[in-house]
């Protein structure tokens, strides 16, 4: 009886065990499965259409901001360049303004020379050429305004102590746009020297030497004004920082006001080419070359009268240059005025001007 019941226990636990372990797997696989529940509170259809409303009237008041930024931004863009506009205007009328009491000044010296037959402008230079006639001698007088201080140089002839060439020479030689001689000199064997102090490129070609008799130096200083007179000891003239310069005599006016002419040179020669040299009072230069066909005292013009033409010009100070067979004048590569000798004459030193 006991084995029968075995046999019948055994054979329940082989038909059940199949499904017994289904069910273990399916209880163990349950047991390891999340199921997530939306927790969420329900949101009734009413409340959600107000909260879009309310997000749509949000955002329009949004676009209306935005809007109403770039309104102004394109106002205030406008209104910039109003203003910059009216600040141009009020910038160029006030350089007008500033520059009329200049124009109105040349226009007064200038109708004193009157029309001139020739022009040069550069953003460096300006330059015009007048014809000087007053009934006793014939000349020629070039207003020069330098825009660049640079625009004027000197230069040595041949480059070098001793030696001399015709302006015409040095203009081309160096690329001028103008030139004219400028101091005296001395010649000693087949060499022709700079009269005394002679400065180069701010050094002094052979020295400084004090003023004696008659003599002065005149040149220009960095800033392109016209500088010179008389000097006992070098340390007056280097106060004045001379660029460049030559000497000769005598000088003819001094701060508006003519100066006393060495009896000598009243007669020696009485009449004579000359070429003079002078600035304005806005440093404008006017430098006067005048003809004549000797040195014998018969032809061209006295230094009194020059000299009473640069006062009458409105001329401050002037300085009586190499005159005689040395003057000489070229502009555009021509030689404008008569040279005495039926050729240029060659000399030691030459002021030059540059477009």
């Amino acid at each position: 009886m006991i084995t029968k019941k075995k046999q019948i226990n055994r054979f329940f636990l082989l038909a059940t065990a199949p499904f017994l372990g289904l069910f273990l797997f399916m209880l163990f696989s349950f047991s390891s499965m999340h199921l997530e529940i939306d927790t969420a509170p329900y949101v009734p259809e009413q409340t959600l259409a107000k909260q879009t409303a309310e997000l749509k009237q949000n955002l329009d008041k949004a676009d209306q901001a935005v809007q109403v930024t770039i309104s102004s931004i394109r106002k205030t863009s406008a209104l910039y360049k109003q203003t910059t506009a009216a600040m141009n205007q009020i910038v160029n009328k006030a350089q007008t303004q500033a520059k009329r009491p200049e124009y109105i000044y040349n226009r007064k010296i200038t109708s004193k020379l009157g029309t001139p037959f020739e022009r040069i402008e550069s953003d460096r230079i300006r330059l015009e050429l007048y014809k000087v006639n007053p009934g006793v001698y014939r000349g020629y007088a070039m207003k020069v305004k330098l825009k660049d201080p640079k625009a004027m140089q000197m230069s040595l002839g041949l480059d070098q102590v001793g030696g001399s060439e015709t302006t015409l020479r040095a203009v081309n030689r160096y690329g001028a746009v103008a030139g004219i001689n400028a101091g005296g000199f001395a010649d000693s064997g087949s060499k022709r020297y700079p009269l005394s102090t002679t400065v180069l490129n701010a050094e002094y070609v052979t020295g400084f030497e004090p003023s004696f008799k008659d003599l002065f130096f005149v040149g220009l200083n960095d800033n392109g004004k016209l500088i010179g007179g008389k000097f006992s000891e070098k340390a007056e003239l280097d106060r004045l920082e001379p660029r460049f310069g030559a000497t000769f005599v005598p000088v003819l006016l001094k701060n508006g006001q003519p100066m006393p002419i060495p009896e000598k040179w009243l007669v020696s020669p009485k009449r004579a080419p000359r070429t003079v040299i002078g600035n304005y009072k806005d440093d404008q230069l006017l430098i006067i070359v005048v003809d004549g066909y000797n040195e014998n005292g018969s032809s061209g013009a006295t230094l009194q009268e020059l000299q009473s033409k640069l006062y009458g010009l409105g001329v401050i100070d002037a300085y009586n240059l190499d005159g005689g067979g040395s003057s000489s004048l070229i502009v555009n590569g021509k030689v404008v005025n008569h040279p005495s000798d039926g050729s240029l004459r060659p000399v030691p030193t030459h002021f030059l001007f540059y477009k």
